[in-house]
C-alpha cells in the first residue's frame, strides 16, 4: 500500500506541473526604462503602449508577467544612469527595455558620451542578471548628416557589443506621419500607441 500511495503521489504531481502553463512557470518582471516616448507624454493614463503592453500580456499570460514603467519625461542616458541602480534593486526585472538616447540626440550631446551611457545602462542590467533589449532612435535632419549618422550607429555599436537584440527605430511607421503627432510633431498621440506596441513586442515577446 505505501509504494502504490507513492506512486499516486509522483503522479499526481506529475500531472500537476503537465498542467501549468508556461506563463506560471517563468512570470517574468520587465522594466521599461524610457523617456516620453514609454512615460506616455500628452496622452491620458492607461492610453501608453506600456500600459497596453500589460494588457497584451495579460490576455496572452493570465496574471504572470508584470511590466514596471521605469520612463520619465525629458529623461537623457545620463539621468537614467543615476537612477538605475535603484530601481534594479527595487524591481530585480528580469527583462530591462531601454528606450534612451532620444533626448541627448535632441540636445546635441556627443555621441561618444550617449554610446558611453548606453553601454553603461547595458552593462549594469546585465549584471544584475536581467535580459536587455535595445530600442533605438534617429533625430531629425537638421542636425547635419554626420551627426545623425553618429547618433543613430551608437545603437548598433552598443548592441553589437553586448550581443543584445536591437530594434533599430522605435519610431518606425509613426515618426513623419503628422496624423499620429501631437501638435509639436515630436511626441506620438493616442493612436500611435498601438504601433509603438506592434513595433516593440515582438522583441519583448521572444525575451520571454
Amino acid at each position: 500500500m505505501q509504494k502504490k500511495s507513492l506512486h499516486y503521489v509522483v503522479f499526481v504531481t506529475f500531472c500537476s506541473v503537465l498542467l501549468m502553463t508556461p506563463a506560471m512557470v517563468y512570470a517574468k518582471t520587465i522594466m521599461i526604462l524610457g523617456d516620453s516616448l514609454s512615460a506616455g507624454y500628452g496622452i491620458q493614463q492607461g492610453q501608453g503602449w506600456v500600459s497596453l503592453l500589460q494588457k497584451r500580456l495579460d490576455q496572452q499570460y493570465p496574471k504572470a508577467h508584470k511590466v514596471v514603467n521605469a520612463s520619465v519625461s525629458g529623461e537623457t542616458t545620463s539621468g537614467a544612469l543615476a537612477r538605475l541602480p535603484k530601481l534594479l534593486q527595487t524591481h530585480k526585472p528580469d527583462i530591462v527595455v531601454i528606450e534612451l538616447g532620444g533626448n541627448d540626440g535632441l540636445r546635441g550631446q556627443p555621441p561618444q558620451m550617449i554610446q558611453k551611457n548606453l553601454a553603461q545602462l547595458v552593462l549594469r542590467s546585465q549584471q544584475s542578471k536581467a535580459h536587455v533589449l535595445l530600442f533605438g532612435m534617429k533625430i531629425p535632419p537638421n542636425y547635419g548628416t554626420a551627426y545623425s549618422q553618429a547618433f543613430e550607429n551608437n545603437y548598433r555599436t552598443v548592441s553589437q557589443q553586448y550581443k543584445i537584440k536591437l530594434l533599430p527605430f522605435f519610431m518606425q511607421n509613426v515618426a513623419g506621419h503628422s496624423h499620429l503627432m501631437q501638435k509639436d510633431q515630436i511626441h506620438p498621440n493616442a493612436a500611435a500607441q498601438k504601433i509603438l506596441l506592434e513595433n516593440a513586442y515582438p522583441y519583448i515577446k521572444g525575451a520571454l
